[in-house]
């Protein structure tokens, strides 16, 4: 077993040699960034999913409306509302898909772009800091790594 490796992050969270910690810094907010985003996409599928299945629901809304006989608010229902755009011209499926194929993958390009230039591609440097500046080396429950990878 490497001592580095059971005392210390592994090498894929390691700060390469001369790198700054400004630049360390940077790229975990671009990081933190970019997992805000994430967290928004998320939100943006749920609406997909929210208004696809309320359109779902209203063919169940209108036929409960024409069998009360308000055929006219039920036609009013299917026409007006049922399967109408979210927004100029878009259902969801279409903003899911613009927002994943252009400010999400830029987003995400150039995150990695910044990591790979800068940082040899690695990830999490700014947390995997923190974890060693806040862990008790020695601890149960504090190890640098899972004892699986510790080898």
């Amino acid at each position: 077993m490497n001592d580095q490796h059971r005392d210390g992050p592994d090498a894929a969270h390691t700060r390469p040699a001369g790198l700054d910690d400004k630049t360390v810094e940077a790229l975990g907010k671009l990081s933190e960034a970019l997992e805000t985003v994430e967290r928004a996409r998320g939100h943006l599928y749920d609406l997909h999913q929210l208004i696809g299945h309320a359109d779902l629901m209203l063919d169940d809304a209108v036929e409960l409306l024409r069998a009360a006989g308000h055929g006219d608010m039920a036609e009013r229902v299917a026409t007006d509302v049922l399967g109408r755009n979210v927004i100029a011209g878009r259902w969801t499926f279409q903003i899911v898909e613009d927002f994943d194929d252009g400010y999400y993958t830029a987003f995400k390009d150039v995150e990695r772009e910044a990591r790979e230039k800068l940082a040899g591609g690695r990830r999490h440097l700014f947390e995997a800091e923190m974890k060693e500046r806040r862990r008790t080396h020695g601890r149960a429950g504090h190890e640098a790594v899972p004892s699986s990878t510790a080898d």
